[in-house]
């Protein structure tokens, strides 16, 4: 069963090989490769998920380098069960940039980057949740760097690039901090290896154990986009393609609390700094969710909610406790499922009504039912209304709040509740103006193109639209029969309004729906498993034996 381990990390890159040998020339069997290397990347991670819960933790060293010199990678419950969420979202969202058709090439486009792009990202975000060391994480959040940024600035468009650019300068910086943190690791103990430091760690002086995980959070903290270090977010997520954008917004961010878990519980034991985390979630909490009230463009409105609820996550590594760490855990695969469907649910809206300006949108509830459903169940679900996962996620992590006792857990409570409203009544407002309204004057007709290759925004006319700066100044919109389908393209034309969505779109945002409805129907088994993985963390005895074979 060890030999497993690599395998989702090691599929996804070798379909990349395929993916850019067929090019153009075979757009089916592209398609085909992804999809079917996603599904068994997909069953392995259920595979691994069950085995590490029946027989504990699973590892691999590459090439048989025992550590400090080999690759380790290891999935325990909790690398199992991120795992398999990822995979089933990311399944998903191809399916639905099938459907958008933002994976067709023009002609005169010499490579096909959407799919080598997309499954370098999978693979990073494998590699992370399987890695043992610090070295192999590092790379792993480099290899998703490099695919982010392709996948961001798709279209080449201005305000891609500069989202893209302010993407990658953050990230660039909060690698420049990773690498001096393991290179002062490695200077102090010798080794990267997270089951070496996990025994090494200890006989440090605590002031150089303070600095190194100050570091480490520091780093993951930025990738998580936790306040304050998250004001990149909303300016660069609502400027890529929508399934771009959902991918991004529903794992990218969880990659950074996922290692937050990790390197809390197994190098730095003890909640040393419980009450600095739990003062930044609950900044986190507050700051994002009034962020998102004051928004008025659906997708950076989803930006600022993707802040505020990140923080209930930091809430349980802030307390540190089993009960937490479960409550964390089960908010951790609720919300990358429920924010992907809301950012798919955003794409579908501008499909349909041209915009996602909430002051622009109207009528969609009476003109396509079917998305005002789609919106609907996973807004009341991120709101946490009962009995849907968002409510048991957050009950669980308010539960852990009160059995702690302490100050800052019952400010965190009352905290959670005022964020938990304040996301109800955003979500009902978008819903009051994008459905339940009468549609505005001036909405788009089905057939009004959304994207043209000349959107640069550096012209202060007004266009369109009639905001200066938004990429439309001095383009009339084009009209074209409703439902006339357009290729996605780098360059000239991108996609269309449709009253007629198309069907796999609304399918794969359907399947996100039903998986995160699932953690409602199976919520006793989920938190149970949940539990186990929280005990597993703390104890931290489980995964050293494995990884060093004692």
């Amino acid at each position: 069963m060890n030999a497993l381990v690599p395998l989702p990390v090691l599929l996804p890159l070798a379909a990349t090989g395929l993916s850019l040998t067929f090019g153009t020339r075979m757009q089916r069997f592209q398609r085909f490769i992804s999809v079917a290397v996603l599904t068994a990347v997909l069953a392995l991670s259920i595979i691994l998920m069950i085995a590490a819960d029946r027989q504990g933790p699973l590892s691999v060293h590459l090439g048989d380098f025992a550590p400090p010199l080999g690759i380790t990678l290891v999935a325990d419950r909790l690398s199992g069960l991120m795992l398999t969420v990822s995979s089933a979202v990311t399944l998903c969202v191809l399916i639905y940039s099938l459907g958008q058709g933002m994976t067709d090439r023009d002609k005169e486009t010499p490579l096909a980057v959407f799919h080598p792009a997309y499954l370098i990202l999978v693979a990073g975000v494998s590699c992370t949740f399987l890695a043992g060391d610090l070295v192999n994480l590092f790379v792993s959040f480099e290899i998703m760097l490099v695919a982010s940024f392709v996948l961001l600035t798709l279209g080449g468009t201005g305000p891609r690039m500069r989202a893209g650019s302010t993407y990658v300068i953050i990230s660039l910086f909060s690698s420049m901090v990773f690498l001096i943190a393991i290179a002062m690791t490695y200077a102090a103990l010798g080794t990267v290896n997270f089951a070496q430091l996990a025994e090494r760690l200890p006989g440090l002086p605590l002031g150089v154990q303070t600095l190194i995980q100050a570091m480490l959070i520091t780093v993951f903290a930025i990738k998580a986009a936790v306040f304050p270090v998250a004001a990149w977010l909303p300016d660069s997520y609502p400027t890529a393609p929508a399934p771009v954008t959902a991918v991004f917004a529903g794992l990218l961010t969880k990659v950074g609390v996922y290692c937050m878990m990790r390197t809390e519980t197994l190098l730095f034991p003890g909640n040393r700094i419980g009450d600095l985390l739990m003062a930044v979630a609950l900044a986190s909490m507050l700051i994002g969710i009034l962020g998102a009230v004051a928004q008025t463009d659906l997708k950076r409105l989803l930006s600022f909610t993707l802040i505020s609820h990140i923080g209930f996550m930091v809430f349980g590594i802030g307390l540190a406790t089993r009960e937490a760490y479960g409550g964390a855990i089960v908010y951790v695969v609720h919300h990358i499922t429920v924010q992907t469907t809301l950012f798919l649910v955003a794409g579908l809206i501008e499909r349909r009504g041209g915009t996602t300006e909430l002051t622009r949108l109207g009528g969609l509830a009476k003109a396509a039912p079917i998305l005002a459903l789609l919106f609907f169940v996973p807004a009341m679900n991120l709101a946490g209304i009962p009995p849907l996962s968002g409510f048991i996620g957050k009950l669980g992590l308010m539960r852990a709040g009160v059995a702690d006792g302490s100050t800052w857990a019952w400010i965190l409570v009352a905290g959670s509740v005022v964020t938990s409203l304040l996301t109800l009544y955003v979500t009902a407002k978008v819903w009051n103006l994008a459905f339940w309204r009468a549609a505005p004057p001036g909405q788009a007709e089905a057939g009004t193109v959304l994207e043209s290759g000349d959107d640069s925004d550096d012209d202060t006319d007004e266009g369109p639209d009639g905001v200066p700066g938004t990429g439309d100044e001095g383009i009339e919109p084009v009209r074209r029969p409703a439902g006339a389908p357009v290729a996605a393209k780098l360059r000239e034309k991108s996609v269309i309004t449709t009253s007629r969505l198309p069907r796999p779109m609304m399918a794969a945002t359907a399947a996100t729906i039903a998986l995160a409805l699932s953690f409602t129907v199976f919520a006793g088994p989920l938190t149970a498993f949940t539990d186990r993985s929280a005990v597993e963390l703390l104890k931290r005895t489980p995964y050293i034996e494995e990884v060093l074979g004692k």
